[in-house]
């Protein structure tokens, strides 16, 4: 039974960047090509040890190295990403990107043969068997184990603002669901996901850990996939929620994001400040605003009295970090819309094409 440690949590502000992505033919639909590329055939080297398939055979996940100066991000995503492609199309493949394929039907898709996935899909049921997501996952290291629950718990709120601002799977099993990130609902019909609750510290989070692992409600600590988590081996806070994106540039505004918010909460952690006493069903009911209408939302603010639209948030949080990623995140075509417009305006085959990973 592997567990963490708080001995994990040494240094502030490192990253690490995890992508989900899709393995697609020539023509961009889905395809099973991930045992090729993971099992058959070595990666490029900065693939090693970074490169796994997902629950679907069409679904691989990576991981870049530590990025120990913030400005070597967008270098390391890219060589990442561009060593991806490039070992796919060695083997007559491509990879895209979003929190959802449009064209993927799980029914019609194989999943992995691991161990691991093949006993979640036996314990969980339907709700494995269906799920088709990708998304981003971006860690920032925190120096204290308890510092690091305490951001954890303040997260919770700007959970929906990546939510919205990242929203890029409208599409589910071919139709249209009326959703801007149907991923994330899609998601949360597994067990352990979504807004977590708070906790006192992290003794409190390592006790619940180690009673979801005794109770066998999960197998491994991997298996909490809540929308932000302390990460106990990585000592990091890990933020789940955006979808998955093509574009490296969204996913740079949203690693500045989480890096300024991590590094902003611990200051105040370190000055005292008092935690928010901010109840889950009002952080879900943000995150349903999020899913249902992306960047046309209105957040309840994180006083909770009232409510914020998103365009008026976002200018606030980038005047008060002093980042500007998220603002220009938010002045484009939101994915989810994206992906409408393309589809009706000029068919599946742009759709597809609009999705493919793009590397500088």
């Amino acid at each position: 039974m592997e567990r963490g440690s708080p001995e994990s949590f040494t240094r502030m502000g490192t990253l690490g960047i995890e992508e989900e992505f899709y393995v697609v033919d020539e023509r961009g639909r889905p395809t099973s090509g991930t045992d090729e590329l993971v099992y058959e055939h070595d990666p490029p080297e900065i693939l090693e040890g970074r490169l796994d398939h997902e629950l679907f055979k069409f679904v691989i996940e990576t991981q870049t190295p530590l990025i120990e100066d913030p400005g070597d991000a967008r270098e390391s995503l890219l060589s990442v990403r561009e060593a991806l492609t490039d070992h796919a199309e060695a083997h007559g493949y491509r990879i895209a990107a979003a929190g959802l394929h449009p064209l993927a039907k799980w029914r019609e898709l194989e999943h992995a043969e691991k161990p691991r996935y093949r006993s979640q899909l036996d314990r969980i049921q339907y709700p494995q068997h269906r799920n088709t997501t990708a998304g981003l996952h971006v860690h920032v290291g925190v120096d204290d184990a308890d510092k690091a629950v305490w951001i954890a718990n303040e997260l919770r709120w700007y959970v929906p603002v990546m939510l919205a601002l990242s929203a890029n799977s409208p599409y589910w099993n071919g139709f249209d669901t009326g959703l801007q990130s149907a991923r994330a609902k899609i998601f949360e019909g597994l067990p352990n996901t979504g807004m977590p609750t708070a906790f006192e510290d992290y003794a409190a989070f390592d006790r619940f850990e180690r009673r979801m692992l005794e109770t066998d409600s999960i197998k491994d600590r991997g298996e909490l996939w809540y929308d932000v988590r302390p990460h106990t081996a990585h000592g990091t806070v890990e933020l789940r929620t955006p979808d998955g994106q093509a574009d490296p540039d969204v996913v740079l505004a949203f690693v500045e994001y989480a890096r300024a918010l991590v590094e902003a909460l611990a200051e105040e952690y370190e000055d005292g400040t008092p935690g928010r006493d901010h109840r889950r069903e009002l952080l879900d009911e943000n995150k349903w605003r999020a899913i249902r209408h992306g960047q046309d939302a209105a957040l309840i603010d994180r006083d909770l009295e009232g409510t914020v639209d998103l365009g008026e948030l976002v200018d606030r949080e980038c005047e008060r970090l002093g980042i500007d990623g998220i603002r220009e995140v938010y002045d484009r075509e939101s994915g989810a819309e994206r992906q409408r417009r393309l589809r009706e305006e000029e068919g599946t085959d742009a759709l597809c094409e609009s999705l493919l990973l793009e590397t500088h």
